[in-house]
């Protein structure tokens, strides 16, 4: 059923153009609305393992130069710090090596601790001979000699001055003779007792001499002065340390301020601890190297009278010092030491350090 209600009239502006009413223009529709997520609380920044390790590396050179730079600022108290810590490393280095030339010294004194095999005098040159082959195959012997029963005349004229005597004689009376020249490392009164009593249960041997007094003492002297010197270079180092931990104490009091304000941005103990303890090893190092070049002069100093002693007694023993591979030993204890007393003063006073 159509309605009967006129339509309504089209309305024209003033330029004559119709328009319509708002009411019947067609709706837009409006745009799906994205409703975004916010993130709640703080964002944190997400760094990889290899930014990670490059911000620590940046730091450890960092601290490194820093702490080495720091050090020559104050050139004349750091000289006296190295001097202290060469002083007391160099005397213990300098005892070991007058002990590895004492060594040198005693492979010329084997011949002192040789054991005398007499041999029954029934004993033939090939039994001989060959019982001095089965003595030299033992591992704790360094070289067999035989002696026959002539030389040993021959040697007994020689050096008695009784040659006439001696030739008077109806028959030769000294016996067949090995000499035995033990090993050095093997040189101890227990080896040295083991292998006599092994030498004379031979049924080739008439007896085994050995002046075993005189081993006993040499060994009791090594190892009394071994103890001496360990116990020596114990207290040194306790000494370095004891000097490195006071420089390291002294330089936290010197930048207490520096370490507060770290901790109050976030730093970390360890981020504050990394320059002192490579202030410890520069200090080590440094003192290291300084008692190298006193061992080099000392030694060089002492090289020409030690070798006119050794003329003097007709030896030809050279005074030996610190090698290259002993050098860098020296110098990489004495950095170890310096890191450890860095890290024992670092730990002692940086908790005492706090921001309020």
């Amino acid at each position: 059923m159509k309605s009967n209600r006129p339509a309504k009239p089209e309305r024209r502006n003033r330029m004559g153009a119709s328009t319509t009413s708002r009411a019947d223009r067609p709706r837009r529709e409006a745009p799906p609305r994205v409703e975004t997520v916010r993130p709640q609380g703080a964002v944190q920044s997400q760094m990889s393992w290899r930014d990670k390790f490059d911000a620590w590396s940046a730091h450890h050179s960092n601290s490194a130069i820093e702490s080495l730079l720091r050090m020559f600022e104050t050139p004349l108290q750091s000289a006296m710090t190295w001097l202290v810590i060469a002083i007391a490393i160099a005397l213990p280095a300098a005892l070991f090596v007058v002990f590895n030339n004492l060594q040198q010294i005693g492979q010329t004194w084997q011949d002192s601790s040789q054991v005398s095999v007499f041999l029954k005098k029934d004993v033939t040159a090939t039994q001989a001979q060959d019982l001095r082959g089965r003595v030299a195959q033992r591992p704790d012997v360094l070289q067999a000699n035989y002696i026959s029963p002539e030389q040993a005349l021959a040697e007994f004229k020689q050096g008695s001055g009784l040659g006439e005597l001696a030739n008077h004689l109806d028959e030769n009376p000294l016996p067949g003779v090995i000499l035995v020249t033990p090993k050095m490392v093997e040189n101890t009164p227990a080896a040295l007792a083991d292998l006599q009593q092994t030498l004379i249960a031979n049924p080739l041997v008439a007896d085994v001499r050995l002046d075993m007094l005189w081993v006993k003492r040499l060994h009791q002297f090594i190892a009394l002065a071994e103890r001496f010197v360990t116990a020596l270079a114990g207290l040194l180092a306790l000494g370095v340390l004891l000097v490195i931990g006071n420089t390291i104490r002294m330089a936290i009091e010197n930048r207490r301020d520096e370490i507060l304000v770290v901790k109050l941005v976030g730093g970390t103990d360890a981020y504050v601890r990394r320059p002192f303890l490579y202030t410890g090893l520069w200090f080590g190092v440094g003192g290291g190297i300084v008692a190298a070049i006193l061992l080099g002069l000392g030694f060089w100093w002492l090289a020409a009278p030690v070798v006119q002693l050794a003329d003097l007694y007709q030896s030809s023993f050279r005074l030996q010092g610190l090698g290259f591979i002993e050098s860098l030993q020296l110098i990489l204890f004495a950095g170890v030491t310096g890191l450890i007393g860095a890290w024992i003063a670092v730990a002692r006073h940086l908790y005492q350090i706090q921001p309020r």
